[in-house]
């Protein structure tokens, strides 16, 4: 698994926009930046829905305050779905909704969740990092089933 003091893997992945699916690569959204990248199991999903995301767009303005150039959503989905939830959320550009619909960023992280027995394939575990420069400065992992060292309110404690 990634830990403080590792370098984030230069890998490409899909960002959900306006214009639609967009390619991109890691060291476009992480090198020469600060940022803090937040994983979810899954798009709409319940707690992710209602909680994890709404409150890193709730204080996307005190990350910025705090020197954060941007705030990173990932999860295990395709960009449509990343796009769709944005869309449901009233998400505009306050966060970037990343997709890594393979889990192959994930896995190179050494965060994946499996969910094969229970029909939903490979998923991220629920996590939250800070970056800088594409080193990994802060890593915050939940234990299966809680949401508490992910959620924003603690992440920006640690900033």
């Amino acid at each position: 698994m990634i830990k403080p003091g590792d370098t984030l893997p230069s890998m490409k992945l899909m960002v959900a926009t306006a214009d639609g699916p967009r390619e991109v690569t890691t060291d476009e959204i992480f090198r020469g930046k600060r940022v803090v990248m937040f994983a979810v199991p899954g798009a709409f999903t319940p707690t992710c829905s209602a909680r994890h995301l709404p409150g890193f767009v709730e204080h996307a303005g005190a990350f910025a305050e705090k020197g954060i150039d941007s705030v990173v959503c990932l999860a295990v989905n395709d960009a449509y779905v990343m796009a769709a939830w944005a869309k449901a959320q009233n998400i505009e550009s306050e966060i970037v909704m990343l997709a890594d619909g393979s889990a192959s960023f994930t896995k190179a992280l050494g965060l994946e969740l499996d969910l094969v027995a229970r029909g939903l394939g490979v998923r991220s575990q629920r996590f939250a990092l800070v970056a800088d420069d594409m080193k990994v400065t802060h890593l915050a992992v939940e234990k299966p089933g809680d949401f508490d060292v992910s959620r924003a309110e603690a992440v920006l404690a640690v900033l």
